[in-house]
């Protein structure tokens, strides 16, 4: 059979241009649906990791925060249990020292009561020994107390020497009518006993001594003379002070006859 080059050539040209147009209207736009499709696809595997990696580094920043906050959580908590500790110890302290201040105001009061008590017990006792004596020395001699403590004080006066003549003689040189040594009984002195005294200053000391008289219980039996910051007092008391004095017991008990 012999070949018809003509249809050949024909059908040849017909493939080639089926071909052409195959490719031009029908595989080249499944070409580029399949490119832009797969772009598509590129893309959104793109953002999806874009957003996956997005996703991750809010996780790390989230655990970094986690971190950070259980950090200060803890440091806060460790300075509040420090303060707390503080804090207790401290109210503690201020407990205890109330407590001993409250004690020791406690004691102090029960001192200064028991001086207050003691002080009165002992001013009673002066002032009954006071009274005492002087019934005792009225009904004996006939002679008040009063006399009696005034001599006495003369005879300390002209029984001074040394320093303490020296010192007591400075401080009544610098008295005046104007601010004159102080005399202070214990009881109203008569006429004659200031007289006496005066006397008897003027004698020791060798000058007129400017002095005022003023009576003051609280001497229980006695007479001070005070001038320029000096004195020469004698009163009961010194002697009251005498018996209870530290050591009166042990020097009682050694005297005893064995």
């Amino acid at each position: 059979m012999p070949i018809d080059w003509f249809t050949v050539g024909a059908q040849l040209l017909n493939f080639i241009i089926l071909v052409w147009l195959m490719k031009r209207f029908l595989y080249q736009p499944v070409l580029d649906a399949i490119a832009a499709r797969e772009r598509k696809i590129a893309a959104e595997l793109a953002d999806a990791a874009d957003t996956q990696a997005r996703a991750h580094r809010q996780q790390d920043e989230f655990q970094k925060k986690n971190r950070v906050f259980d950090e200060q959580r803890a440091a806060l908590m460790h300075e509040a249990r420090d303060a707390a500790k503080a804090e207790r110890e401290r109210l503690q302290l201020e407990a205890r020292e109330a407590v001993d201040a409250a004690s020791a105001q406690r004691a102090r009061s029960l001192l200064n009561e028991t001086q207050q008590l003691h002080a009165e017990i002992a001013r009673r006792t002066q002032d009954q020994v006071f009274d005492i004596s002087r019934r005792v020395l009225g009904d004996l001699a006939s002679v008040g107390l009063e006399q009696q403590a005034c001599e006495v004080f003369i005879r300390h006066l002209r029984a001074l020497d040394g320093a303490a003549l020296l010192t007591l003689g400075r401080a009544l040189e610098a008295v005046s009518e104007a601010r004159p040594a102080l005399l202070r009984s214990a009881f109203e002195l008569p006429a004659a006993q200031h007289a006496a005294i005066r006397a008897a200053l003027d004698e020791t000391f060798g000058q007129p001594i400017a002095l005022a008289f003023q009576t003051a219980p609280e001497l229980v039996g006695g007479i001070e003379l005070s001038a320029q910051g000096q004195k020469l007092a004698w009163s009961i008391s010194h002697y009251l002070d005498a018996l209870s004095s530290p050591g009166l017991e042990e020097r009682l008990c050694a005297a005893k006859p064995s």
